[in-house]
């Protein structure tokens, strides 16, 4: 009897082991299929959009989209992710750019994390009737922003426009150890964001739309009443 206790506690270790080995395998699969759809260039540039935004993080994101503002490709730009204290005048003093050129077509936001960054956009979207958005963020970063953006505003047309911080190597990325972790944990958020939607929709029965989309209906139809 004891002896079938041990064989059986032994296959379940087995089991286990395999499980594991098979979890870690398709994650792995996973992460290099993630670290493909990462983009290496920017595939449009020329198309205009109602506007622009921009999610704050790595150097060089506020420049371009400043720059893409300068040159006519959209009317207005948001800024998503801006530290609370920091005005649009602070902005354009730390990018050297002369504040009367673009300060009244430029407007922030304080998301402190790419889910806000989606609703505040979404949110300054919808009150400025914006149809089309070009979405400046880190190359990296542009999979799960596209993810959320996606989700928190269906009906806008979004065009991606990635950025290349010099410190991310995406060629030959498993080589570089700081770029293999930043990718490897970018992966795993996206992953979470991917359940977490997945979840909405099983629950909802249908593909949710943005939370602002729901509090604007509500609001509408307590106002009805």
């Amino acid at each position: 009897m004891a002896r079938r206790r041990g064989s059986k506690r032994i296959s379940l270790i087995g089991n286990l082991i395999l499980l594991v080995f098979a979890l870690a395998g398709l994650w792995t699969i996973g992460l290099f299929k993630f670290a493909e759809a990462i983009p290496g260039t920017v595939e449009d540039r020329s198309t205009r959009t109602d506007a622009i935004a921009v999610l704050t993080g790595d150097s060089g994101r506020l420049d371009e989209g400043l720059e893409l503002l300068s040159e006519g490709l959209a009317g207005r730009l948001f800024v998503s992710g801006v530290h609370k204290g920091n005005d649009v005048r602070n902005l354009l003093d730390h990018s050297k750019r002369r504040p009367t050129d673009l300060q009244s077509r430029i407007v922030i936001g304080n998301a402190i994390n790419t889910i806000g960054n989606a609703d505040e956009t979404a949110a300054w979207s919808h009150r400025e009737n914006v149809t089309s958005l070009r979405l400046v963020t880190g190359a990296y970063h542009m999979p799960r922003s596209l993810l959320e953006f996606t989700h928190a505003i269906p009906e806008v047309s979004l065009i991606p426009h990635p950025v290349f911080p010099e410190r991310v190597k995406l060629e030959n990325w498993w080589t570089y150890p700081g770029t293999a972790a930043l990718i490897a944990t970018e992966f795993n958020k996206f992953l979470l964001a991917w359940i977490r939607h997945g979840v909405e929709f099983l629950l909802l029965g249908k593909r949710p739309r943005n939370r602002l989309s729901q509090r604007r209906k509500s609001s509408t139809d307590q106002a009805a009443n």
